[in-house]
């Protein structure tokens, strides 16, 4: 089954995870847009993401998405929140009618080692569990980046703007956070999953 998770969160919030299996004529018959994308994968994970709102809102006005110039997708009439990301051959999306949201879907890598220097502060640091972690280094990536998707407005420091309170490392949990900028100085609510080697985190609306 592509479509591997749903969750309701609450009556007006749902998120889905699809494991992309399918070629790009799937998709096109059931999602009526024609992305500007050349790199096949990127388009064919495009179509996947569009696929999933509809699939958890049937009624999700695909064809009046736009693109702000930070580059986040949305609804003008914001009849609507949503937010979608990718990672290979995986596509997450979480949606609702109620409030501004953020997912992140990530797979624990080195990479995300190397640069953790760039989004982690020392206070953060200083509870990464030494036994795991890369896995709980990736859980705190993924929770800036669903974070700096539903601000939605661009130009954030990851380290500066975005402080996640300690947690312990657990293959699923929750996260409290501040998101702290001029404009906006907020406590978010983040939940998580770990599993085989990914990594799905996501705003709670507020």
């Amino acid at each position: 089954m592509p479509l591997i998770r749903t969750i309701q969160i609450e009556p007006e919030t749902r998120l889905g995870v699809w494991r992309i299996e399918e070629e790009e004529d799937f998709f096109r018959q059931r999602v009526n847009i024609s992305p500007e994308i050349h790199h096949p994968h990127k388009r064919l994970q495009h179509f996947a993401g569009r696929y999933m709102l509809v699939t958890l809102f049937p009624e999700f006005p695909i064809e009046k998405i736009k693109v702000t110039n930070s580059r986040k997708p949305v609804l003008m009439c914001d009849s609507y929140h949503f937010s979608i990301s990718h990672c290979g051959d995986y596509v997450a999306a979480i949606v609702s009618t109620r409030a501004a949201v953020g997912i992140d879907i990530e797979q624990v890598k080195e990479k995300i080692e190397k640069v953790s220097h760039k989004f982690l502060s020392a206070e953060e640091r200083m509870f990464i569990d030494p036994q795991h972690a890369l896995p709980h280094k990736t859980i705190c990536w993924s929770a800036k980046e669903a974070m700096f998707k539903w601000y939605g407005l661009g130009s954030v420091d990851f380290k500066e703007n975005m402080r996640l309170h300690p947690f312990n490392y657990q293959t699923a949990g929750f996260i409290t956070a501040d998101f702290v900028k001029q404009d906006s100085n907020t406590r978010l609510y983040l939940q998580y999953i770990m599993e085989n080697e990914l990594c799905l985190a996501w705003t709670h609306p507020a």
